[in-house]
């Protein structure tokens, strides 16, 4: 489909990203793909909506400036509140690892006892789709988790690098126009700079893996899996490669959803649950890097 109107072949989106399929919302609503996920979560940890005491979401496209995601997802789970704070974080990619971490300060103090994390992204719609660089890699999904208090985030490392130029999407609010033939060009769509984001990603996904590890005590022969923000196939096995680790310990989807941002990490917790393959105990690296530049490490026991 892509091939009929960009300069693009199954092989060419295939051989540098691993990507064959993504989804895209068509005339479904994006807040509606988040309130799905976040109640499939509710009935997964055996609660109903009225017990979830906090709503923390990921996301980079609310189609409103305010009012925020999550207090649209309070809604539709028909929490009426009015005491079930609800907020919205970006991130970027990253914004599901920072989550967990927001979440266990809140869970550790007591302000808390049932949070909602849910990353819901709408990457497509940021997409040219006349520039194949970018448009080929996204989709649209929604992932998320319920947590309680208790001891099982063993380990977190978050990093910032200010680089703004990295990955960007100016919000059409705010336009930067530029000069062209016929006048002012107001569009604006997702900019990447490929190459430096392969190689930060790969070094600092590797670097922060390991102080992680290190930082919990323990080895990379004591992960279960391996849970990599799913943006790349390339990248993921760069970054394989580099902790010698065996390939069925990272699981990927990115060959069916594209780079889904921050929904890409819970997303794929979800699949390997519901599949049987992560099972209570498993230890859980949680790897993510973003725009920004920022990346979020964290070692859960699931």
């Amino acid at each position: 489909m892509l091939s009929e109107f960009l300069d693009t072949s199954d092989e060419w989106i295939t051989t540098r990203t691993g990507i064959k399929t993504r989804h895209i919302l068509t005339d479904e609503r994006f807040e509606d793909l988040a309130t799905e996920a976040s109640a499939r979560a509710i009935e997964a940890a055996g609660l109903c909506p009225d017990d979830i005491d906090y709503i923390i979401c990921s996301n980079v496209s609310n189609y409103y400036v305010t009012p925020h995601l999550a207090s649209i997802i309070q809604g539709g789970l028909g929490i009426k509140g009015p005491n079930c704070p609800t907020m919205d974080i970006n991130v970027a990619c990253v914004g599901f690892v920072y989550g967990l971490d927001i979440c266990d300060a809140l869970l550790a103090t007591g302000r808390a006892h049932n949070i909602l994390l849910v990353a819901a992204e709408e990457c497509t719609r940021f997409c040219d789709w006349t520039d194949r660089n970018c448009s080929v890699l996204f989709g649209d999904g929604a992932g998320a988790v319920v947590l309680t208090q208790g001891d099982n985030l063993l380990a977190r490392h978050m990093t910032s690098t200010p680089m703004r130029d990295v990955i960007v999407y100016r919000n059409p609010m705010e336009p930067t126009p530029f000069e062209t033939g016929e006048g002012i060009d107001t569009h604006h769509a997702l900019e990447m700079k490929g190459r430096e984001v392969f190689r930060m990603a790969v070094t600092s996904a590797s670097r922060d893996i390991s102080q992680v590890v290190a930082d919990a005590g323990l080895t990379f022969d004591d992960i279960d899996y391996f849970l990599l923000h799913q943006a790349n196939l390339r990248i993921n096995e760069a970054i394989r490669e580099n902790l010698k680790q065996p390939e069925e310990k990272f699981p990927t989807n990115v060959q069916r959803f594209g780079n889904t941002s921050s929904a890409a990490i819970p997303l794929l917790l979800d699949e390997g649950v519901r599949e049987g393959r992560i099972k209570r105990g498993d230890l859980l690296l949680m790897s993510a890097f973003g725009a920004g530049f920022v990346t979020g490490t964290a070692i859960v026991r699931y």
